[in-house]
């Protein structure tokens, strides 16, 4: 039984409990994922640390991007330029120090998927001082930020990285996908090591994180606070409960304000549950503490990657259930506030109005009422991306942008970032550096000025993802998003550059001053329409305050 301070009861209690429908701010966010490694490099001193090597295959070895990075454009304000409510990065844990070859080459942890210490930065990432750094800038700039955690793995057995007792994990056999069992009980691939997540008998410390905490100083101290929390808690100390001390003490340390769970549908539902307790009271004790620091007085936040779920009853979706075969399970009802949508990136290319109108009947008084979902193009493990040679980048922004739903940016997306390299194999195909090198050249200015221009009116109006859709004309394609007390928007797509004039269709009043956030004009509204002049082919437009 957990027992909650006096004090943070009501407060986890809240945080726990309340749907994220009430608030439309997760609806509605701007996410941008990113790989650290593959980023941007603001410490080349700590490009190859544990002695890894520059020997790795194309595109899967370090290459030097870090959280000092990601400090320094969150500084130059190249986040907020686009729009940007969270950043989601990958995992920062102290990863394998080796490598191994699953068949594509010689590879890295440089994605930080191969976790060998919970408690620890990855040296190559940076430190425990930046983490609370990033944190920190992050929160000043209004930014809040998301940490991916993995409770289903740990990394590949290597010369360098001894496998866990078998106590904590099994090694066999490996995911036949064939129900609930037979994609929760076993290994994603072979060498995988999966943690016995179902177990709730005792084990000790593996002995190599004992040794490897021994010869950093800092034993004592972590085996203290597991004693009090386990001392706190009632848990027994099964694995499942080490790792929902070890995730959720960055919460408590540093103030992240939410996970992305990596390979939820691989582990037993219930512990979601228990991760997002545990995490809810620790950002409870941490803005208690911080109050000057904490960005809002939000709960705490949970994004799950629950592959082959999406929205209008995609692939095994069936409404808000994942179906194993012999099982459906809600995770929207094992604390999660929001599930990746692996429908959006199929279907991008279709027709924009069914796309819009089906998300937006399903977000409200459909089968995701009250729930939000993460709409994205690409992904660095989706395969099947949408438009991986970039040919469509500005149609595919515009329809991510606008779409019902959270949007997700993926690093580079806004520059068009090549996604096919072609020396590489596998998905790191999907993971080249950050093209920071083609932002001078003019086609590249371009699209980041329209990702720039989308975001910041989709962060300005919350009705633009978490909003009610409404077709208003077909030809030109007017459309409305409504959203009870937020401003209202009226969107306006494919039109002829030069002069428009557009009925406003009861959107905005007679005499109401209405903003382009486009062409950043402002015209009132007369007689029922509005008319300007502009070079672009779209029109975003909402009410301007007087006051």
């Amino acid at each position: 039984m957990i027992r909650i301070a006096p004090t943070l009861a009501a407060f986890v209690l809240a945080a726990v409990s309340c749907s994220t429908a009430a608030d439309p701010f997760w609806h509605n966010a701007t996410i941008y994922f990113m790989l650290p490694d593959r980023f941007a490099n603001g410490d080349t001193d700590n490009d190859l640390s544990y002695g890894r090597q520059a020997d790795a295959g194309p595109l899967r070895g370090f290459m030097g991007g870090d959280l000092q990075g990601v400090i320094d454009k969150l500084n130059q304000g190249y986040f907020n330029q686009l729009g940007v409510d969270a950043i989601w990065v990958s995992p920062l844990y102290e990863q394998i120090h080796g490598a191994t070859d699953e068949g594509t080459g010689r590879t890295y942890a440089y994605h930080g998927y191969w976790p060998k210490d919970w408690t620890a930065v990855d040296r190559n990432f940076g430190s425990e001082a930046l983490l609370e750094e990033f944190v920190r800038t992050a929160h000043r700039h209004g930014i809040r930020v998301l940490l991916d955690v993995i409770i289903n793995h740990t990394g590949p057995v290597t010369g360098r990285d001894p496998r866990a007792p078998l106590s904590w994990v099994r090694t066999e056999p490996v995911c036949n996908w064939s129900g609930f069992a037979g994609n929760v009980r076993c290994t994603l691939v072979a060498n995988l090591p999966d943690i016995r997540t179902e177990s709730e008998a005792p084990v000790a410390l593996p002995p190599a994180l004992v040794a490897k905490w021994q010869r950093e100083g800092r034993l004592e101290r972590e085996k203290a606070e597991l004693d009090e929390f386990f001392a706190r808690t009632g848990y027994p100390r099964a694995p499942k409960y080490y790792f929902i001390k070890w995730v959720t003490d960055w919460v408590r340390d540093y103030g992240v304000d939410g996970f992305r769970v990596d390979t939820a549908k691989h582990v037993e539902p219930q512990v979601w549950r228990l991760l997002k307790r545990e995490a809810s009271r620790a950002l409870a004790k941490w803005k208690a503490d911080n109050p000057g620091e904490k960005p809002d007085d939000r709960g705490f936040f949970m994004l799950g990657e629950v592959y082959g779920f999406g929205a209008d009853s995609f692939g095994a979706s069936e409404g808000r259930n994942y179906d194993f075969g012999d099982r459906q399970v809600d995770f929207f009802d094992y604390g999660f506030d929001s599930l990746i949508n692996f429908d959006f990136a199929r279907r991008v290319k279709g027709d924009t109005e069914s796309l819009f109108a089906s998300y937006s009947g399903d977000l409200h008084g459909g089968a995701l009422d009250g729930v939000a979902i993460l709409n994205y193009l690409a992904s660095h493990d989706d395969m099947h991306s949408f438009d991986r040679r970039r040919q469509h980048a500005r149609e595919a922004a515009t329809k991510l942008m606008l779409a019902p739903g959270a949007a997700q940016i993926y690093y580079g997306d806004e520059l068009a970032r090549p996604l096919h390299m072609t020396d590489a194999q596998g998905d790191a195909q999907l993971r080249g550096f950050m093209n920071w090198d083609q932002l001078g050249e003019p086609q590249t200015q371009a699209i980041l000025l329209h990702w720039q221009k989308l975001g910041q009116f989709r962060q300005a109006h919350p009705a633009v993802g978490a909003g009610v859709h409404k077709m208003l004309s077909e030809q030109p394609y007017v459309f409305s998003r409504t959203l009870n007390s937020e401003k209202p928007v009226l969107v306006s797509l494919g039109l002829a550059p030069g002069r428009k004039s557009i009925p406003v269709y009861g959107v905005f009043a007679d005499g109401e001053l209405v903003r382009d956030f486009y062409s950043g004009q402002q015209v009132p509204v007369e007689g029922g329409k509005i008319e300007l002049e502009s070079p672009y082919e779209l029109l975003l437009l909402a009410a301007v305050d007087r006051s």
